[in-house]
């Protein structure tokens, strides 16, 4: 049997950077330096399992990996490396991820520079007071600016340029040193002061079909191993432990997983829904007096609504989304009807990029052929009665004469731009109703960009909007930032005088005008004419504010009039005009379902 790494040998570390700067292809370079993975089995983003990670170029679920690295003087080191998702959307997972490393590499593209998530990150890892090891990549690049990159990390992240590594992880140079540095500067894990007992970290979790949940853990004190029985301290469950382990590109079982290690264990819990991330679990036998600090429970912010193209797959479908958050505890969902989709689900996600993520998934791996409403958010509406009411479907907004005031969420985003495009973003971030707090100077090239903007307007295309106005040099960062009062309205849109519940939708006042114009007109190219005249309208409390109209089909009841004088036209014609009135009144429309998906396409 191996000989076990001593505890001052191991190394935690995680990969931390803004989108697209080359973290993915960093840890395959590692990877390949530690020998973990032989040639036959490597190929590019490897700890990127999933068809649309690698399509994307974005990590989505989070892959942890054992190393094992032997120095050049002798020393065995155990390296775990703790791969976190890039996008705003998952920072909590991102936190919990940190939270299990004692140093973090900071990852700065040498094209681009400092960008706001990398900041954020950044921030995230200084709060968990793990060491930072600066690597600038892609220093092979002719656009490489490796002087702005330098100046940016000592103005705005306070990091000399020093201690700055540079690595190309195209074609690997700087990787030994990066190597070096993780077993040289990142501190083996230590017990917290105060802990006792057993207790472990659960930074993400997996769902087997066969095996039931797999928690990723770290344990932080004791030890645990087959047959412990083990309580988790948010929901005080009981179970005993069928298996532990540790990851190297797959899940290999072992004896025992000792302090500071970082593995998996598969225990008696067969629902996703029983384990947090960001839990805490302890030995029933050894029992932790108190949770380890920084779990909350993951609260979807945008929801909308999902269904099914053909409504016979609606069984189908919720079979489907029941497997997906198997493996996506943060996805939520619950079903609904409307009177235009039929049945369907209300879906609750952690923002736009997973809502696209989950859809996507459905579609490729499940084959799911689906709709999804106009996104939505959490609205608190105060009634005049002191009653609150939450509200994320527009269909349940109550009266207007019952209500006192709704109040919507509202984000704090950190910008960075160019010095050259600071108007377009501030009249982009004033277009949006949002308001620029404050502003920092970065590097003498570069500003830092505060606002606080409301959630429900960065949701469709706030951000390619801002890649457009600052030639794609433009970042994003943001957090939620509590409630603050709105004058919101619901505005309904009426195809031939009936409501159609699948385009409401709740927004401000004075842009309902103008989003109630863009669906009228859309609505008038995608609806096939009618034998009447069909009248389109947006409508606001009763008051109509948009209206477009679609032609009816006429027949020409002239053609076989020859003779005759034209009070025997005008006959033919008011004959034709009473017909067509008659069909107004009784005629249905039904809106066909591609008008629905061209619509809800261009919403977004």
């Amino acid at each position: 049997m191996k000989k076990r790494v001593d505890k001052n040998n191991i190394r935690n570390f995680s990969i931390i950077a803004h989108i697209d700067h080359g973290k993915s292809t960093l840890a395959d370079r590692i990877l390949q330096a530690t020998f973990s993975v032989n040639e036959r089995d490597f190929h590019d983003q490897i700890l990127d399992d999933m068809d649309l990670e690698q399509e994307r170029g974005i990590t989505i679920k989070s892959h942890p990996v054992r190393m094992n690295y032997v120095k050049e003087n002798g020393g065995e080191y155990e390296l775990n490396l703790i791969d976190t998702p890039g996008h705003v959307d998952f920072s909590y997972e991102v936190s919990r991820s940190l939270a299990a490393c004692e140093g973090a590499l900071l990852l700065i593209d040498a094209a681009q520079g400092v960008q706001a998530q990398t900041v954020a990150n950044a921030k995230l890892a200084m709060q968990q007071n793990l060491v930072i090891i600066p690597v600038i990549n892609k220093i092979d690049l002719p656009a490489a600016n490796i002087e702005m990159c330098y100046e940016q990390l000592e103005e705005i992240l306070a990091i000399p340029k020093e201690e700055v590594l540079l690595v190309s992880a195209k074609d690997g140079t700087g990787v030994t040193a990066v190597l070096q540095a993780i077993v040289e500067l990142i501190p083996p894990p230590e017990k917290p002061y105060g802990v006792k007992g057993t207790s472990a970290l659960i930074f993400d979790s997996n769902y087997n079909a066969y095996r039931g949940v797999v928690n990723y853990i770290k344990v932080v004190s004791g030890y645990l191993r087959k047959g412990h029985k083990i309580r988790l301290f948010s929901n005080d469950i009981e179970s005993e432990i069928k298996e532990v382990g540790y990851f190297k590109l797959g899940m290999n079982a072992s004896e025992k997983l000792n302090e500071g290690s970082v593995g998996y264990i598969i225990a008696n819990i067969k629902s996703p829904g029983d384990t947090k991330i960001g839990d805490t679990l302890t030995r029933i036998d050894d029992i932790s007096s108190k949770p380890l600090p920084g779990f909350k429970e993951i609260k979807p912010m945008v929801f909308s609504g999902i269904y099914p193209v053909d409504t016979a797959d609606y069984e189908q479908l919720k079979a489907n989304m029941a497997k997906l958050q198997l493996n996506d505890a943060a996805f939520d969902y619950q079903a609904e009807s409307s009177v235009a989709l039929g049945f369907g689900f209300r879906c609750g996600f952690l923002g736009l990029l997973h809502m696209e993520i989950v859809q996507e998934r459905l579609r490729r791996e499940y084959n799911m052929d689906i709709i999804s409403t106009y996104p939505s958010v959490i609205y608190y509406v105060y009634l005049k009665d002191g009653k609150l009411e939450k509200i994320d479907n527009p269909i349940n907004l109550p009266d207007v004469t019952k209500i006192d005031r709704i109040e919507e969420p509202v984000i704090k985003a950190d910008i960075l731009s160019p010095n050259d495009y600071i108007g377009e973003v501030m009249n982009l971030v004033m277009t949006k109703r949002g308001e620029c707090t404050s502003t920092e100077s970065v590097d003498g090239n570069h500003v830092m960009i505060e606002a606080v903007i409301p959630l429900h307007e960065i949701l469709i295309d706030f951000h390619d909007k801002l890649k457009s106005v600052t030639r794609g040099y433009g970042s994003l960062d943001y957090e939620s930032f509590g409630y603050q009062k709105a004058d919101l309205v619901k505005m309904d849109i009426l195809i031939n005088g009936e409501s159609v519940d699948a385009f409401s939708s709740i927004v401000h006042r004075d842009m309902a005008e103008s989003r109630g114009r863009q669906i009228a007109e859309r609505l008038k190219e995608v609806i096939p004419q009618q034998m009447f005249q069909v009248p389109i309208q947006a409508a606001v409390g009763g008051k109509v504010i948009a209206r477009e109209t679609i032609k009816q089909l006429r027949k020409n009841v002239l053609a076989k009039c020859y003779g005759g004088d034209v009070t025997r036209k005008r006959k033919l014609l008011e004959k034709q005009k009473a017909g067509k009135k008659k069909m107004k009144q009784i005629g249905k429309l039904n809106v066909p379902q591609e008008a629905f998906v061209e619509v809800l396409k261009t919403s977004k």
